[in-house]
């Protein structure tokens, strides 16, 4: 986890990058907040690339009756698209949620080799909670993966949406 600056191992350079991180972030959570206003699940995704946003997105599974349609995935399919190739191998993926073993396979797939995402999946996330896709030696890729950059944002959020829909389901 990178957001620990009060822990003692913490220097000024992670300080540094997690200002990064954390700049890149917010435009995830931005996204994950459109999801939350689309009464989709909140999460986010982004992919930089030379310093830049390349892709943007959220889920969209309700809206495009996909199962599919992860915010990581459609980003993947935006930034391939962007850069006219299907290997992502400079970029950056931002998620608010710890991608679950479909969008673990994509970035393997598209070599993204850095993964910073907000909160942890423990009923579905394939970096670290349920299984680490994303870090199998007998696969031909791996990404490295940093998790917990505004990980109380990104956990709220998803708190309220699925608080909400259970108070739904009551009336």
């Amino acid at each position: 986890m990178i957001d620990r600056p009060d822990d003692p191992g913490f220097s000024p350079g992670d300080r540094d990058l997690l200002q990064l991180h954390t700049s890149w972030m917010r435009f995830a959570y931005d996204e994950a907040r459109a999801a939350f206003e689309e009464d989709e699940v909140p999460v986010g995704a982004v992919i930089v690339y030379q310093d830049r946003i390349i892709a943007a997105a959220h889920n969209q599974r309700e809206m495009l009756s996909d199962p599919t349609a992860h915010a990581e995935m459609i980003a993947i399919t935006q930034a391939a698209e962007s850069l006219g190739s299907w290997r992502l191998s400079d970029c950056i993926l931002y998620v608010t949620l710890e991608p679950c073993p479909m969008c673990a396979g994509a970035i393997i797939q598209s070599r993204i080799p850095l993964v910073i995402y907000g909160t942890a999946d423990e009923k579905a996330g394939a970096c670290h909670s349920l299984f680490q896709i994303t870090s199998d030696t007998r696969l031909n890729h791996q990404s490295t993966v940093i998790s917990g950059v505004m990980q109380e944002e990104c956990r709220t959020i998803l708190q309220e949406f699925f608080r909400r829909k259970r108070a739904e389901g009551k009336k």
